[in-house]
């Protein structure tokens, strides 16, 4: 069945010691809050994630930990680049896989996401791949097109069985730290698409909507048919907010 998740992509914020206190914050507000019926991931920088699995594990927080980006290969000669089986030492679960500001900034085509998938895969974590369009593709009326295409290329090489342990996350590129947030109407029509583009059954496929996420929308972005939960960006930066967007993420799914 589909999970519903809140994962929290801080990008490249927060030092060690901010990534500790913020975990704290963040752990308490959860017990002191009802979240059932959802799961909390963090996504700190690389270099906090010992830092933040630490105090996961002395405090016994329910909280889960993925990377924000890591390399295919398991080891070699990748100067700056870190592989999959070291994160996962490190406490993750979960990967993001593909992010926007990844292909964008880095360079990082489908060929590499598929890749990075499947190694992600072999090592039993979690790969969250992103997918969506930028205002121009949408724009000029491609976006349909242009986010089945990402998503056959992502997952198109994997077998029906590892394909069931791949998340999915919808982040409109033109809606990610602008302020601007998709409408429900066009958050519908592209769950719908990324699930029309799914090889298998996507009865069971875990989609997440990510662009703006904030307290004030949770409720209805976690509405619409098709969304099961959150990649939550500059919210997720502050405890209190990443927790209320939880909370009422949690009372929409139960």
């Amino acid at each position: 069945m589909a999970v519903n998740l809140i994962v929290g992509n801080w990008k490249m914020n927060n030092d060690f010691v901010a990534a500790i206190h913020l975990t704290q914050q963040i752990g308490i507000l959860a017990r002191q809050a009802d979240v059932s019926g959802v799961s909390l991931v963090v996504a700190p920088p690389t270099c906090d994630l010992r830092s933040v699995s630490s105090v996961i594990e002395a405090d016994r927080l329910a909280i889960k930990i993925g990377a924000q980006h890591a390399y295919w290969e398991d080891g070699g000669a990748f100067t700056g680049e870190t592989s999959i089986p070291m994160v996962k030492r490190l406490g993750c679960t979960f990967l993001i896989v593909g992010h926007s500001e990844r292909r964008e900034l880095f360079a990082m085509d489908d060929e590499a996401v598929a890749k990075t998938a499947m190694s992600a895969l072999r090592h039993d974590v979690t790969p969250i791949v992103c997918v969506g369009e930028s205002e121009e593709v949408r724009e000029n009326g491609g976006h349909v097109e242009f986010v089945t295409a990402q998503v056959q290329a992502a997952v198109g090489g994997l077998t029906p069985a590892q394909r069931r342990d791949v998340v999915v996350a919808y982040e409109p590129i033109w809606a990610i730290g602008t302020g601007k947030v998709a409408s429900v109407e066009q958050v519908a029509e592209m769950v719908a698409v990324i699930r029309s583009a799914w090889p298998d059954d996507a009865g069971d496929l875990t989609v997440l909507y990510g662009g703006s996420v904030k307290p004030e929308n949770a409720a209805e972005l976690a509405g619409t048919p098709g969304v099961d939960g959150f990649l939550v960006g500059g919210a997720s930066l502050n405890a209190e907010q990443f927790v209320q967007i939880a909370v009422t993420a949690a009372k929409c799914y139960r």
